[in-house]
């Protein structure tokens, strides 16, 4: 059996990825060839908010130490990872969909040859004005975020902008 595909979703925060990944998920529902991956993040689950498995520093510190993730990262001030089982799922044909951070990505090209990276992005003041709305930054955060360089792709990443 060939090995399913990992579709990485990327870019700023606030260009509408979970909103891109929630309607590919809709359209998806009655396939069970594809996976949608919920990242654990150090962040209290939010109404309205990215659906993710909550923990604390010290638990996600513990899984990792465990080797349960696939991939870790830390941005923002908060820690971010794919659990391992998400392997299991690729190997056995399944397709999976992941929201990740850019600075991970030749880290997964490498280990998962079988992929499509896919950069959504929008203009500065449309991630700026969301991001105020979402009401977690204050308005210097949001202005360091939007100002930070975007990270380079790995070279020869395939990927869909």
């Amino acid at each position: 059996m060939a090995a399913g595909t990992l579709y990485l979703i990327v870019g700023p925060s606030g260009a509408g990825k979970d909103t891109l990944i929630d309607g590919v998920r809709t359209a998806l529902a009655e396939s069970p060839d594809y996976v949608f991956a919920r990242r654990v993040i150090t962040r209290p689950a939010e109404t309205g908010a990215e659906d993710h498995r909550p923990a604390t520093d010290e638990e996600f510190q513990a899984f990792e130490a465990a080797d349960g993730f696939m991939v870790s990262w830390r941005a923002h001030g908060l820690c971010y990872g794919l659990e391992k089982s998400l392997e299991t799922d690729l190997a056995q044909g399944r397709h999976v969909i992941a929201n990740v951070s850019r600075a991970v990505l030749a880290d997964l090209i490498e280990r998962f040859p079988s992929y499509c990276v896919v950069e959504i992005t929008a203009a500065p003041e449309i991630l700026a004005e969301r991001l105020a709305h979402r009401g977690r930054e204050s308005a210097a955060d949001i202005a360091e975020r939007l100002a930070r360089e975007a990270s380079k792709y790995p070279p020869g990443a395939k990927r869909i902008t």
